[in-house]
């Protein structure tokens, strides 16, 4: 399918139609982002890295345990995702996770996707030489419980070959609902076709 296509060269050069073309792929192009979202999730699978189960089945389990423990879609979906990062962000991949949801979802949920390599830690850095302690550092902070306790119920435990693990289709509506309007975003008035 071709699409029309702005005609400058340079940023610079550009017109009023130019972007209003271009806002207009923008709204087409952003409503399939939760489907690329899910393609990336994809990318997780077969990858165990030595761990006990892939990414992909990590991933999906813990949002099923949080999904099972009460927590609301916002919470599940960044539960789901937390880990999405590994693929390109292997040296940090909390603070690609936490990119992707960061005009969705509360500053939070946020907080606790960015800072949960480090909370996660706990259980596992003094294996590595590493301070296991290292997120005393946010000791005081708001969300420093809610991200502990994100680690410890959910992100942790959800290694377990034999645990419940439901399929991402079961997760796709969530993703649907979060991804389906930016919270906050500086092209979210643009998008919307306001001034900003």
């Amino acid at each position: 399918m071709d699409h029309k296509r702005a005609s400058f060269t340079r940023m610079q050069d550009s017109t009023q139609a130019d972007w209003q073309l271009i806002a207009g792929e923008f709204a087409v192009f952003t409503r399939t982002l939760p489907q690329r979202v899910v393609a990336h999730l994809d990318l997780l699978k077969g990858e165990c890295g030595g761990f006990p189960v892939d990414r992909h089945v990590h991933s999906l389990q813990t949002a099923t345990r949080a999904l099972r423990d009460g927590r609301d879609e916002e919470y599940v979906v960044c539960a789901l995702l937390h880990d999405i990062g590994d693929t390109l962000g292997s040296w940090n991949h909390p603070d690609i996770a936490a990119a992707m949801l960061k005009p969705f979802v509360s500053e939070a949920n946020h907080w606790m996707v960015q800072q949960h390599g480090i909370f996660q830690g706990h259980y596992f850095f003094h294996h590595l030489g590493m301070d296991r302690e290292l997120r005393a550092q946010f000791a005081g902070h708001p969300h420093y419980e809610r991200t502990a306790e994100f680690c410890e119920l959910y992100d942790n435990p959800a290694f377990d070959g034999a645990a419940e693990t439901l399929p991402i289709e079961h997760f796709v509506p969530m993703i649907e609902r979060v991804f389906g309007q930016p919270r906050q975003s500086l092209y979210k008035s643009a998008a919307a076709g306001q001034p900003a």
